[in-house]
């Protein structure tokens, strides 16, 4: 088993434990989040759908992200990467929301260079945004992207375990590489 099936595996069995459904927004992954998730068996108990926002107009007509923030400052940054997470919880009625948009090329957007990226997640823990600047070319970042939204789930349900502490659970995700990762508050 690869290390990324054996990530997807642990966020799937993460959320069946805790009980939570999630729902992913994507823009530049285009689906491939939900399809990670859905290629783990059961995952049918914890996966209500994906929502593909590749154009700016299905992410504030589906999903509610502001449109006035999509005009100013396009899609690429971490008030967008919010919103969208937060709108899929709504729109699917789930207890957690993924949610990506960035560039994976080959031109920049939205006066975004390459491989500039926002995942978030949103749950019973709040949300969680982080900024990756990645390298490689278009598949090598959208599946970058993949990684670091199924990291951040599963920090996620890591901040959750941790505050309900229960047996077994607890501490930092071991190996966790953070060299191409910035925190930042989305407004």
């Amino acid at each position: 088993m690869t290390a990324a099936s054996q990530q997807v595996t642990a966020v799937v069995h993460g959320l069946t434990k805790a009980g939570l459904t999630v729902g992913t927004a994507e823009s530049l992954t285009g689906g491939l989040v939900c399809a990670a998730l859905t290629s783990v068996p059961g995952a049918s108990a914890v996966v209500r759908g994906g929502v593909v926002a590749y154009a700016s107009e299905v992410k504030a007509d589906v999903l509610a992200v502001d449109r006035a923030l999509l005009e100013r400052e396009g899609a690429v940054n971490a008030a967008v990467a919010r919103d969208l997470a937060e709108g899929v919880r709504r729109v699917l009625r789930c207890d957690v929301g993924l949610a990506t948009t960035g560039v994976a090329g080959p031109d920049p957007a939205d006066g975004a260079p390459v491989g500039t990226v926002y995942v978030a997640a949103s749950g019973p823990w709040g949300i969680l945004v982080e900024r990756h600047v990645l390298t490689g070319d278009r598949a090598d970042i959208r599946s970058a992207t993949v990684q670091a939204a199924l990291q951040l789930l599963e920090e996620g349900l890591q901040n959750l375990r941790d505050e309900v502490g229960s047996e077994g659970y607890g501490g930092r995700h071991e190996g966790r590489s953070a060299h191409h990762d910035d925190r930042e508050e989305a407004p």
